[in-house]
């Protein structure tokens, strides 16, 4: 819907009021940048208290990451202290065991997701660092693009759903790593003002037509960013980084033969079942470092089983978090 001002004025300056305050709360000493809106604005309000932030953006090599362009603009615009890693086959081999040990799951959406994330993070030790900003939280708080058909009772009833069961890797990997992960999105006093928005001015029209997520957001941000990074869609971690490309970089690692083999004696002895080859290089970790997934997340009460993976999950939104299996 179109809005007039009079409906939305009044976020604005609460919105940027706020965030400058959970910013400069929750200050770090590093940040891993992405340019999408949600670091944008954070690294906006933290050069205010720390001009001299360092940022660190990541990019697979062999991947297509979105991020590079916004980043460029951003750097420009805010004078960033930054730096861009840019990673290979090599180190996504050397370290998503790491990732599939600090978050007990072999989901692949989510390692890809994570592994930039932690290659940062194993970037920054060394170098001092001991907290990092991320952009954790916004998406949950504001909703993503496929909520975008929901009335506005389903998407409330999504909403807190999802608030019930939300966490983020950064959190356990940074904690594996003796770091720690600083989110202002995640703060009591933004969560408590962003949760009681109204919905309209959450998910609503940008000048081109197309309907965005945290539209106060990028409204209240609009006149100070560079327009093209406040307005630029959502890019997931494994689309920005250039990690996509993962779901299939690793079929060459197994043939076919040696795939439907691996998975049929996986189900027998596991009873577990294999999507595709990249979930089988995550799930051979797995089941070497802690077990079958039934034995590591058994039945407790209120759970789910899931028909992929066989452990038991406590979710309302019907995904596991183990296998990443949806619906379950």
């Amino acid at each position: 819907m179109t809005l007039e001002k009079s409906e939305y004025a009044k976020f604005l300056p609460e919105c940027r009021t706020i965030v400058n305050k959970v910013v400069e709360k929750n200050m770090a000493d590093s940040m891993l940048f992405s340019a999408g809106t949600d670091t944008s604005i954070i690294a906006y309000e933290a050069v205010k208290y720390k001009p001299d932030i360092p940022c660190l953006t990541l990019a697979f090599k062999h991947g297509n990451p979105k991020d590079t362009q916004y980043v460029k603009t951003m750097v420009a615009f805010l004078k960033l202290k930054q730096e861009t890693h840019i990673f290979d086959k090599d180190e996504v081999l050397k370290f998503y065991p790491k990732v599939v040990d600090a978050l007990k799951k072999y989901d692949p959406m989510e390692i890809r997701n994570s592994l930039p994330v932690y290659i940062g993070l194993t970037l920054l030790k060394p170098k001092g660092y001991k907290s990092v900003y991320t952009g954790d939280g916004l998406d949950e708080l504001f909703g993503y693009p496929w909520q975008f058909h929901l009335t506005e009772k389903e998407f409330a009833q999504k909403q807190e759903e999802m608030w019930a069961e939300m966490g983020f890797s950064s959190v356990p990997m940074a904690e594996s790593l003796g770091m720690k992960i600083k989110a202002p999105y995640l703060d009591p006093l933004f969560m408590e003002w962003a949760k009681k928005l109204p919905i309209k001015v959450k998910i609503n029209l940008g000048e081109n037509g197309d309907r965005y997520s945290k539209w106060i957001m990028r409204k209240a941000y609009e006149d100070v960013l560079p327009k093209d990074v406040v307005w630029r869609p959502k890019a997931p971690l494994e689309e920005g980084t250039g990690t996509a490309v993962l779901r299939t970089y690793f079929n060459d690692m197994t043939t076919d033969a040696e795939f439907a083999e691996k998975v049929k004696a996986i189900k027998e002895k596991d009873d577990v079942i294999i999507a595709d080859k990249e979930q089988l290089l995550y799930y051979e970790h797995f089941r070497k470092k802690f077990g079958k997934p039934k034995d590591v997340f058994p039945k407790i009460a209120d759970a789910v089983q899931c028909p992929k993976c066989k452990s038991y999950i406590k979710t309302k939104i019907k995904f596991c978090k183990t296998c990443g299996a949806y619906p379950i």
